[in-house]
C-alpha cells in the first residue's frame, strides 16, 4: 500500500500510467476497451468499430448473416479476421477498465495545483479558460475584458477543445481507413503481378507445346516423303541392276560366239567349212551368229529415267505462313478480324 501511495503521489508515474491508458485512435482514455487478438493491443470499442466499418463498408451490423471482415490493428498493423459479430465479438479488457476507474478516482480526489494549469502570460493569476476564435489562440477572461482580445470573438475553451479533438479523431479514423484501403490495393496489385507471372509462364508452356507439336508433325512428314524417295530409288536401281545383269549375260554369250566364229573363219577346207565337219565349225551355227550380230532385243531405260525431279517440294508458302505467325487478336478486335478471315476464305 505504501508503494502504491508513493506512485499515486508522484506526478511522473501518473503521467506514464495515463499514456498507457490512452486510445491510439481518439487519443483519449479507453472507453470499453477491447483486446485485439493475438497482438494484445487495446482500443476503445467505438473507435475499433469505426475503423472496422470504414475498412469493411459492406458489413452491416452485429448479428448480420454477412460474414465478418478483416481488421488491421492501428498500433502494430497486425491483421486479424473477425467473425460475423465484428468488433463486438472481441473480448473486453476488464483489467484495463478497472485501472481506468481507479485512475479517475485518484485524479478527482487530488487538488489541482496552480502549476498544473496553463496560466496567462499577461495576467499571471488568471488561468487560460477561453479560446479566441478571431486570433485562433487560447487566452484568459481578463484578456477578453480588458486586454488584446476585447474586440475578438471568443468561445469556451472546452467546447473548442472537444470540437477540434472530435475533428482530429475523425481525421485519424479516415487516415486509418485510407491506409487499409491502400494496403488492400497493394495486396491486389501484388496478386495481379503474381497472376501475370503465372499466366505468362502458362502461355510460354502452351506456345512451346504447340511449336513442339508442329515440329513433330514436320519431322513425321519429312520421314514420310524421305521414305517415298527411298522407295522410288530402290525400284529404279533394282530395275537398272536387272538390266545390267541381262546385258552382261548377253555380252558373255556374244563373246563366246565371236571366239568360235574367229576359229571357224580360220578353216581352210571349203567343203568341211560348209558341211560343218571341221574342227570348229561343228559347234558353230551360222544363223546364230547372224542373229547375234544384229544386236540384242533387251529392255532399255528412257531418257531422264534417273531423274528425281518429281520429288521436289516447295516450302515457300509454309515459310511465309511461319513468318506470318502471330498471337490471336484481342477480344475487342474480334469482329474486325473475323470479317477479314471470311474475306480470305472467300
Amino acid at each position: 500500500m505504501d508503494f502504491q501511495a508513493g506512485i499515486l503521489q508522484d506526478g511522473s508515474p501518473m503521467e506514464s500510467l495515463e499514456k498507457q491508458l490512452i486510445c491510439p485512435i481518439c487519443l483519449e482514455m479507453f472507453s470499453k476497451p477491447v483486446v485485439i487478438l493475438p497482438c494484445q493491443h487495446n482500443l476503445c470499442r467505438k473507435c475499433a468499430n469505426d475503423v472496422f466499418q470504414a475498412a469493411n463498408p459492406y458489413w452491416q451490423s452485429r448479428g448480420s448473416l454477412i460474414s465478418g471482415g478483416r481488421f488491421r490493428c492501428p498500433s502494430c498493423r497486425h491483421e486479424v479476421l473477425l467473425d460475423r459479430h465484428g468488433v463486438y465479438g472481441l473480448q473486453r479488457n476488464l483489467l484495463v477498465e478497472n485501472i481506468i476507474d481507479i485512475y479517475k478516482q485518484e485524479c478527482s480526489s487530488r487538488p489541482l495545483k496552480k502549476g498544473e494549469h496553463p496560466m496567462c502570460k499577461e495576467h499571471e493569476d488568471e488561468r487560460i479558460n477561453i479560446y479566441c476564435v478571431t486570433c485562433e489562440v487560447p487566452t484568459c477572461s481578463m484578456c477578453k475584458v480588458f486586454g488584446a482580445h476585447k474586440d475578438c470573438e471568443v468561445a469556451p475553451l472546452q467546447t473548442v477543445f472537444q470540437g477540434q479533438k472530435t475533428e482530429l479523431n475523425n481525421c485519424i479514423s479516415m487516415l486509418v481507413a485510407g491506409n487499409d484501403r491502400i494496403q488492400t490495393i497493394i495486396s491486389q496489385l501484388e496478386d495481379s503481378c503474381q497472376s501475370t507471372e503465372e499466366n505468362s509462364e502458362a502461355a510460354k508452356r502452351e506456345l512451346c507445346a504447340r511449336f513442339d507439336a508442329l515440329a513433330a508433325l514436320l519431322e513425321e512428314k519429312k520421314a514420310e516423303l524421305l521414305q517415298r524417295i527411298s522407295q522410288e530409288q530402290a525400284d529404279k536401281t533394282s530395275f537398272i541392276q536387272s538390266l545390267i545383269c541381262q546385258y552382261k549375260e548377253q555380252l558373255e554369250r556374244s563373246s563366246r560366239l565371236v571366239e568360235t566364229a574367229i576359229q571357224a573363219a580360220e578353216e581352210t577346207g571349203g567343203a568341211a567349212f560348209l558341211m560343218g565337219t571341221g574342227t570348229h565349225t561343228s559347234m558353230l551355227s551360222l544363223p546364230r551368229i547372224v542373229e547375234a550380230s544384229k544386236g540384242g532385243r533387251l529392255d532399255k531405260i528412257e531418257q531422264g529415267y534417273e531423274s528425281m525431279d518429281a520429288f521436289s517440294v516447295s516450302l515457300d508458302h509454309l515459310t511465309e505462313a511461319v513468318h506470318a505467325l502471330d498471337f490471336d487478336p484481342a477480344d475487342e478486335d474480334e469482329e474486325y478480324f473475323d470479317g477479314e478471315e471470311e474475306e480470305v476464305e472467300e
